[in-house]
């Protein structure tokens, strides 16, 4: 549910200028050009899942690269990923051939894409959906509840990007809770850990959801907004 501040999901990872897009939901189009990085130089995307919040920018994409001049766009996600693009594709029949379109279908292993070494790992939510490591440095829970697995996954990686869709108050299933990421974030170590995916509900809650999160974890805990830039050394 975008705010006037607050766009879908898509997280842009930079290495020495090579470009990896993670989720491409609705605004992040428009967030890309902000950055200056623009479709122009995102040539890959990397989807968690195929939710409408993490991929409505898609097509999108594909049709500003196209009208770039731009030639190639690559699609990597869990599996389904192909016959969602297909899909896309024969409602956007136009589209089809306008650049050289490449699906790759991944799982819960390592891989490489667009230069990165990448782990993966399956998360508890109502669609397949990865969470995703980016060797020591970063991680991304993609969309799920928060489980031991998944903070053993992430561990003492120097950024943990993790959905924190509603407070306490809201009982809710699919996505965590402050208390329960508290709870499954306990014993673990991360540089620093992001909350993300925020609902409308968590407006006005952060300084609890905070404290919640805190009875569990003592680690640095900080709320992501749009075009927050983060540098890993």
């Amino acid at each position: 549910m975008p705010l006037a501040d607050r766009h879908q999901t898509g997280i842009l990872v930079d290495e020495d200028g090579r470009y990896l897009l993670v989720d491409c939901g609705a605004g992040v189009l428009h967030r890309l050009q902000e950055t200056g990085v623009g479709v122009e130089n995102v040539s890959t995307v990397l989807l968690t899942h195929h939710h409408l919040d993490h991929v409505s920018d898609l097509m999108a994409l594909l049709k500003a690269r196209w009208l770039a001049g731009e030639e190639h766009l690559t699609v990597v996600g869990p599996q389904g990923t192909k016959t969602l693009v297909d899909g896309l594709l024969d409602v956007h029949d136009y589209l089809d051939g306008r650049v050289d379109l490449s699906v790759r279908e991944v799982g819960e292993y390592e891989f490489e894409v667009a230069g990165f070494d990448v782990d993966a790992h399956r998360t508890e939510h109502s669609k397949p959906c990865l969470a995703y490591r980016f060797d020591d440095r970063f991680a991304f829970s993609g969309d799920g509840e928060a489980t031991r697995a998944l903070a053993s996954f992430a561990d003492e990686t120097a950024v943990f990007a993790h959905d924190c869709s509603f407070p306490d108050a809201v009982d809710v299933d699919n996505h965590p809770t402050p208390r329960q990421l508290g709870a499954a974030l306990d014993g673990h170590e991360y540089g620093r850990v992001y909350l993300t995916h925020l609902y409308p509900h968590t407006e006005g809650e952060h300084e609890e959801m905070l404290a919640s999160i805190g009875r569990g974890y003592d680690g640095d805990v900080r709320f992501a907004e749009d075009m927050l830039s983060v540098t890993i050394e």
